[in-house]
C-alpha cells in the first residue's frame, strides 16, 4: 500500500468506493454515537475491544473533535497512529502539530487536546486506548472555526 499524502476534499464522498482506499483499515460507519463531540462528519470502525481498545477513526475534510481529556489515576492516555491523509493535533496552550501518514502521537493521561482533518484532506488514524486505572473521557468545548481557521494560514 502507498500512503496517501493528502486526499482532495471533493475526491472522496461517503459511500464512494475510493473511500475504502484511504488505508488498509475499513473506514467504518458514520460516528453517530459521538457526533455531538465533533464538528463535521467522522466515521468509526472498532478494530479491537479486547486487550486494548483500538479504533480506526476517519475525519472528512474540516472535521475535528472537541477538546477532550483522557483522565486516569495511573497509566491511561491515548496513542494516535496516523494511517492516511493530513490532520492536526493540539494540546491546550501549545501550538498545533500538522500530522501525515506515518506520524505517531503519544497523548499522556490528563492532557486536554483535540485532533482532526485539515481543510482539504481526509484524515484517518488508529486511536489506541492506553490501559490505566480509573480511566474516563471528559468531552469539553468545541474547537471554534476561528481557532481552527488560524491553523490553515
Amino acid at each position: 500500500m502507498v500512503a496517501m499524502q493528502a486526499v482532495p476534499m471533493n475526491s472522496l464522498k461517503n459511500g464512494d468506493d475510493n473511500m475504502k482506499d484511504l488505508s488498509v483499515f475499513e473506514t467504518g460507519k458514520p460516528n453517530d454515537a459521538f457526533a455531538k463531540y465533533f464538528i463535521g462528519q467522522s466515521y468509526l470502525n472498532m478494530l479491537s475491544t479486547e486487550q486494548v481498545g483500538i479504533a480506526n477513526v476517519t475525519f472528512e475534510p474540516k472535521c475535528r473533535n472537541n477538546w477532550h481529556i483522557h483522565h486516569a489515576d495511573k497509566g491511561g492516555g491515548q496513542i494516535l497512529l496516523v494511517t492516511a491523509g493530513e490532520g492536526w493535533y493540539q494540546e491546550w496552550g501549545k501550538p498545533a502539530r500538522r500530522l501525515k501518514a506515518g506520524d505517531v502521537v503519544n497523548i499522556p493521561a490528563n492532557v486536554k487536546h483535540w485532533h482532526g482533518a485539515t481543510t482539504n484532506s481526509y484524515f484517518q488514524h488508529l486511536a489506541v486506548e492506553v490501559p490505566g486505572e480509573n480511566c474516563q473521557n471528559e468531552w469539553c468545548e468545541p474547537v471554534t472555526d476561528e481557532e481552527y481557521n488560524k491553523l490553515e494560514g
